[in-house]
């Protein structure tokens, strides 16, 4: 197959793409490739061009397009340039002047048909056929919506005329999709697509209402719905219907973008942004394509035939082999997703015979398949995109947390149209919800206050280690600059002779606890001849940390610092501070000065003092963090090793993941690096194992355990 990335796009759509990225100083090209394909096929097909194929017979030229981009993406503004500037001259030309010639030519050739058939005057049967089509009304360009009657006498006046295509184009598509005139057009719109066909539907015959003779024939539609997502994808109602729709079949039958506004303003300047906009270039682009697309409204240009050669018929069919290949290879529920892929190649088909069209060619060319092909291929990414969409749960979760304030079930109903009203389905949502933040960094808290639920949340940032948080100054309380450092240099700071530093900032930089601005990355505490230093490194050998000696630290006694960079930052008040403090303490396996652990807590440095770095894994702070179910699960879980100590629950836990025997010897040679003799090692050794409800084999603890222990215990006798 072809490397489709090496392929280029069609001119008229680059150049036109140029265009509309300057002047709404979007770069998001996808977005506006797409809306510059719809444009260029409803030129074809409101001209009849059509691809014959050996296989499938002749197609057809036609586009169902949908576009979704954020607001400020320029949806609106570049409709109306390519409507207002590009294709002006064309839509005046086509119905002004083609569309009568073409339709008193086609009104002739049935008038004469009829007459030869029912032994009548050819002029009588005109000034019937005339009136009919008159009596059908002013010929449309585009519509946003109508009944399926009001369609099908379009219709019938295109059959009447043969030329032209029925053009739906629905703005705002998500404030406009409920409504009953549109979901009609739709539904009457997903049977036109393939061929342009459609079944007439009988009525009854009377003095008001006569049925007029049936004209077979081909009516090309052309479909584009364009707006916000925000709208559309309301995680609601009107969510469910679009993909609905998506399912039902516009899926495999429609172009998708789905645009995120790319700012030349975050790349360039003013001054070079006006240059652009300025530029002359860009209005002679327009000229030339407009010129050009009149001149493609020319009545010999009617019903243009173009010829898909064998090469290029071979070569969308390996498209088509290898798109079902791939649908194959997805669930068999993803009907949508699957239904897409497989017709991704008539797609490409009918977007190349609109190329051919521009291009005049009376044949569809390789180029012309490979761009066709390209566009589709992309067309596919922004499809995935719109399907990878949040979910109502998600949509909760991001939202607790981008809000600034505690939240009831009343405001979340108030503020967000999927929230459910009542109590079953609203509980069942937020616990989706909590649950789909316990694995992506969104925090989700929930308290009660007078027997009303309250919901807070948080998105956490990942700590990067090039940047942790510190604050520092050679004053007591004055002072304190905040800055970010790489964790591995932050000894560079705690060697100083005369600074003082803290793990938040401050505002007005002076330190004190009302003047804490929330936001840490850095675990400290102080270890006041509580531990053993060398011991508290091998115990943390799988973390990253760093340590360094205080002024009082003796061998006899050691007195030491120990540092921990978090692996996301929090913003917590004094409060869930305090209490995200005691549960760290919980979980490490010594003892440390639990009165100095205060926001505002500041650390002296140590110019005549010891550091230590080591590199592991970043301790996962989410279990700590108060009033979230990762804290509640914390709390279980020490619940029932609530008989053991710091340092024996520290081994509890690492044994209930497997390699017990391993995890003993550590605990045993933890306690003989302690000071412990061997029968006081021993002792607890085999405490510690009957607390455990999977314990070990006394023989076993004997005969490896202990074993360990006292060869320790003898190499460190001298």
């Amino acid at each position: 197959m072809v490397d489709f990335d090496q392929v280029p796009h069609h001119p008229a759509i680059e150049e036109i793409t140029d265009v509309l990225c300057t002047r709404l100083q979007n770069n998001d090209r996808h977005f506006f490739r797409v809306i510059a394909a719809y444009y260029l096929t409803t030129i074809g097909s409101s001209m009849r061009a059509r691809v014959s194929t050996k296989d499938r017979g002749e197609i057809p030229v036609n586009c169902y397009a949908i576009a979704l981009a954020t607001s400020g993406a320029g949806k609106g503004y570049s409709t109306g340039l390519m409507e207002n500037s590009f294709l002006e001259g064309f839509r005046d030309r086509f119905t002004t002047e083609t569309l009568p010639i073409i339709a008193e030519r086609t009104l002739w050739r049935h008038a004469m048909s009829r007459s030869a058939r029912n032994q009548t005057e050819a002029q009588d049967e005109y000034d019937g056929l005339e009136k009919e089509f008159k009596s059908t009304g002013a010929y449309p360009f585009s519509f946003d919506g109508g009944s399926e009657a009001a369609i099908k006498q379009v219709r019938q006046k295109l059959l009447l005329a043969d030329i032209g295509s029925i053009n739906l184009q629905i703005d705002e598509i998500g404030l406009k999709f409920g409504q009953g005139h549109v979901i009609e057009a739709m539904t009457t719109y997903l049977e036109l697509y393939d061929q342009g066909l459609i079944k007439n539907k009988l009525t009854k015959n009377g003095a008001d209402n006569k049925r007029t003779e049936e004209i077979h024939g081909k009516t090309p539609a052309n479909s584009f719905w364009f707006g916000s997502p925000d709208k559309l994808l309301d995680g609601a109602k009107i969510e469910e219907a679009f993909y609905s729709m998506l399912e039902t079949g516009y899926a495999r039958r429609s172009l998708f973008a789905f645009g995120k506004p790319k700012r030349a303003a975050q790349e360039k300047t003013a001054a070079e942004i006006y240059q652009e906009l300025i530029n002359p270039t860009t209005g002679s682009e327009i000229a030339k394509w407009s010129t050009h697309f009149t001149y493609l409204a020319d009545p010999d240009k009617h019903n243009w035939l173009m010829e898909l050669p064998d090469d290029e018929g071979i070569a969308l069919l390996e498209y088509k082999i290898q798109c079902e290949a791939l649908a194959d290879m997805m669930p068999r529920y993803d009907s949508i997703r699957r239904a897409e892929m497989m017709h991704r190649y008539f797609k490409a088909l009918k977007l190349a015979g609109a190329f051919a069209f521009i291009d005049e060619s009376s044949v569809v060319t390789m180029d012309h398949l490979n761009s066709a092909i390209k566009l589709v291929e992309e067309s596919g990414e922004a499809f995935k995109e719109l399907l990878s969409r949040d979910k109502p749960h998600m949509k909760l979760a991001k939202h607790v947390a981008d809000v600034d304030r505690e939240l009831t079930h009343a405001d979340l109903v108030d503020e967000l149209p999927f929230y459910p009203k009542s109590g079953t389905a609203r509980n069942e949502l937020m616990g989706l919800a909590i649950a789909w933040g316990y694995r992506n960094n969104v925090i989700m808290r929930k308290t009660f206050s007078d027997g009303i639920e309250f919901f807070s949340g948080e998105s956490l940032k990942e700590t990067d280690l090039n940047a942790v948080k510190i604050s520092y100054s050679t004053d007591y309380a004055a002072g304190y600059t905040a800055d970010e450092a790489p964790f591995d240099e932050l000894h560079r700071l705690t060697q100083l002779d005369g600074f003082h530093w803290a793990n938040h900032a401050f505002l007005n930089e002076h330190r004190s606890e009302d003047n804490v601005i929330p936001g840490f990355n850095l675990l400290v505490v102080d270890v006041d001849g509580t531990a053993d230093m060398d011991q508290t490194h091998a115990l943390l050998e799988d973390y990253t940390f760093m340590t360094y000696t205080t002024k009082r630290h003796t061998q006899a006694e050691h007195r030491f610092r120990l540092i921990f960079p978090m692996n996301y930052e929090l913003n917590l008040d004094r409060e869930d501070f305090d209490q995200f403090i005691k549960n760290f303490l919980q979980w490490l396996p010594i003892k440390v000065d639990e009165q100095a652990m205060q926001r505002s807590r500041k650390w002296m440095t140590n110019p005549k003092g010891t550091y230590h770095v080591n590199h592991g894994k970043l301790v996962d702070i989410l279990p700590f963090i108060p009033k979230t179910s990762r804290n509640d699960a914390f709390h279980e879980r020490n619940k029932e090793l609530a008989s053991l100590g710091n340092l024996e629950r520290w081994f509890a836990e690492r044994m209930a993941n497997g390699n017990r025997n391993n995890q003993m010897i550590k605990f045993a040679l933890a306690l003989v690096d302690s000071g412990m003799d061997y029968l006081t090692v021993e002792r607890s050794v085999i405490e510690f194992n009957d607390k455990l409800t999977d314990k070990l084999d006394i023989n076993e603890l004997k005969s490896t355990v202990l074993v360990t222990a006292a060869k320790r215990i003898e190499e460190k006798t001298p």
